[in-house]
């Protein structure tokens, strides 16, 4: 929940190698996550975090994204605080409830929504398959010596076997030990940053 600045880096650095691994992405666009785009905005946490950012040679690096920005194609990984970012998250499956609750009261208030749900029963289905967190069932442990997936208590057994897969997958990619490689790296160029402060030569 209180994290520092450097830790910030190390974050970005492991959900850049796991959004490679994973989804295949070649260089994932990494925003940090605060309460407006220009570089001078954040709090203590975010503003030298951000400094650690740009100095980072193996981050790509998008600059600061605000919470509106973290379901759009804008960028691949946001990074923040565990704070921040259990707010976020829960505040984004209520917003999900609510929609799909609206949608369901909305479809059945009346004779000819219900007709119109039926005839849009197709592409309900396929949102709704879309959309179905038991397909990408399985939190992944970052940082760990080796390749740690935990599956949600009441997964059932697509939900399970989208955790195995990903497990395997992540294992055959070597993911453990690119992660290990490039956290190291990060962390000396943090610390190096730390010790000599920023960059500010011009050219």
């Amino acid at each position: 929940a209180e994290v520092e600045p450097e830790w910030m880096t190390q974050f970005a650095v492991m959900g850049s190698v796991y959004a490679n691994a994973r989804y295949g992405i070649e260089r994932p666009r990494v925003g940090l996550l605060s309460i407006g785009e220009e570089p001078g905005k954040g709090d203590t946490l975010r503003k030298p975090a951000y400094e650690l950012f740009t100095n980072a040679k193996n981050l790509n690096f998008i600059g600061n994204v605000e919470g509106r920005d973290i379901m759009t194609d804008k960028v691949d990984v946001v990074v923040t605080d565990g704070f921040t970012g259990n707010v976020a998250l829960k505040t984004g499956e209520g917003t999900a409830k609510l929609i799909s609750g609206l949608l369901r009261e909305s479809l059945m208030k009346t004779p000819f929504s219900m007709l119109g749900a039926l005839f849009a029963r197709g592409s309900l289905k396929r949102l709704q398959t879309k959309i179905d967190p038991r397909r990408v069932n399985g939190g992944v442990f970052l940082g760990l010596n080796q390749t740690v997936v935990k599956s949600h208590g009441s997964a059932d057994e697509t939900g399970v076997a989208a955790a195995l897969n990903l497990a395997y997958r992540l294992g055959q990619s070597g993911f453990s030990e690119k992660l290990a490689a490039r956290v190291a790296s990060a962390a000396a160029i943090a610390q190096d940053t730390i010790l000599d402060g920023p960059n500010t030569n011009s050219d």
